[in-house]
């Protein structure tokens, strides 16, 4: 599959389109617009610094579905110990850079590059993008952010730097989007860690097929609150 090269208006290429590690198209930029276009068509954006924007569709899409986040009896055992307070929306700059930082690491890739990081502010800005936070006596030490568009909330990073902070956080998440209905959280791309916290893959037709659906609904665009488990 050629791999295709976007022009000045926010449009992409059907997904199906695809080559078969994923990558649909490169070029554009991340205005606003575009982002949310891609996000409404199961694309997302994922490059290294020296890169162009490279925009990605993968077949299968690794999903969890709500209510479906997998909490071992350890998991619980913190939660109900309440080691950590979890918020939401509070420190939205401050959770990207954290996962900026972690990924910066030797070792790590570097995909969480300064444009990214000031285009999903923007959006943070504007109602779409979210942040899940876990504190510790008052120190931010876990945390993850997404999009978030009808029913489905696309997930993009996530950082830790106590045990289990970032798992909590996903668990509340896993709750808030419950009581709220959500269809889908969208884990992009197979890791064993979220495998191991309820993910499944799904193809990329039935992951559409779920995203087209949830655009019906409004988008929850105010502040979200943690209600607690």
């Amino acid at each position: 599959m050629p791999v295709f090269r976007l022009s000045d208006r926010p449009l992409f290429p059907n997904p199906a389109l695809a080559r078969h590690d994923g990558l649909l198209c490169v070029g554009g930029d991340l205005t606003p617009e575009r982002l949310l276009a891609a996000y409404q068509n199961g694309i997302f954006p994922w490059f290294s610094e020296d890169d162009p924007p490279l925009w990605w569709s993968p077949d299968p899409r690794l999903v969890i579905f709500p209510g479906k986040v997998r909490v071992s009896r350890s998991l619980q055992k913190k939660i109900k110990k309440q080691l950590y307070t979890i918020t939401m929306d509070r420190a939205f700059n401050r959770v990207i850079n954290a996962c900026a930082d972690l990924r910066n690491r030797p070792g790590h890739g570097t995909w969480l590059v300064p444009e990214m990081i000031h285009a999903y502010c923007d959006l943070h800005k504007r109602g779409y993008a979210h942040s899940v936070e876990a504190w510790r006596e008052g120190r931010l030490v876990g945390g993850l952010y997404g999009i978030a568009l009808g029913g489905c909330f696309f997930g993009e990073s996530m950082f830790s730097t106590m045990d289990d902070s970032s798992k909590v956080a996903l668990a509340a998440l896993d709750r808030f989007l419950v009581e709220k209905k959500f269809n889908l959280i969208d884990c992009q791309v197979r890791s064993e860690h979220l495998v191991s916290m309820g993910g499944v893959e799904i193809l990329r037709r039935d992951f559409l097929a779920i995203v087209h659906a949830s655009l019906e609904r409004e988008s929850l665009r105010n502040a979200w609150t943690f209600g607690g488990f």
